[in-house]
């Protein structure tokens, strides 16, 4: 037996008219967010230096490049803050969680969980990118996920990496080949 499963769709920057920022249906922070460190934090944030070059691409949704590379061609780490972190919890509520138990009895994606764990990670990167700033970092290099599941019935998303303070790279001078006339007259 033998299915034809849809091919998958686009991932969302390249299907028409995709607009940078959170994924559709994201509706913010829960209400008593509050960015920054968790409540009880000992840790002390530096202020940012005024001088730090502002490195993330034109369009990007969060307010620091973050990568998954451990460096960043055509740039030098000038300064290295340490680990940064984001991270969220979460449940469906009861409906989405019987529509998308049928959904699992006939195989393929399950719309409602993919649109959860988009938002989850969205959300987690851009706490992540809170804490750096707060820092004084302008990047994040070394970028990784890690999802863990909760009592079956919520789903952890925590996004970690290193922020830095990055700064483009000087291009190596051009050592003269030639003698100066001066030089060569010396003799």
């Amino acid at each position: 037996m033998t299915q034809n499963y849809p091919p998958n769709p686009p991932y969302p920057p390249q299907q028409p008219g995709y607009q940078p920022g959170p994924p559709p249906g994201y509706q913010g922070p829960p209400p008593g967010y509050q960015p920054g460190p968790p409540p009880g934090y000992q840790g002390g944030y530096q202020q940012a230096p005024s001088n730090v070059p502002h490195v993330a691409p034109q369009g990007s949704p969060y307010p620091v490049l973050v990568s998954t590379m451990n460096d960043l061609p055509g740039y030098t780490a000038e300064t290295v803050f340490g680990e940064v972190f984001g991270l969220t919890v979460r449940t469906r509520d009861f409906g989405s969680n019987f529509t998308a138990s049928f959904r699992s009895l006939g195989g393929g994606e399950v719309p409602e969980y993919t649109q959860m764990l988009a938002e989850s990670r969205h959300v987690a990167v851009m706490r992540m990118c809170q804490m750096a700033q707060q820092m004084g970092a302008n990047a994040i290099l070394a970028m990784r996920f890690d999802c863990n599941e909760i009592a079956q019935t919520m789903s952890e998303v925590a996004a970690y990496g290193t922020a830095v303070i990055v700064r483009k790279a000087e291009p190596p001078r051009v050592q003269d080949t030639k003698p100066d006339e001066d030089d060569a007259n010396d003799s």
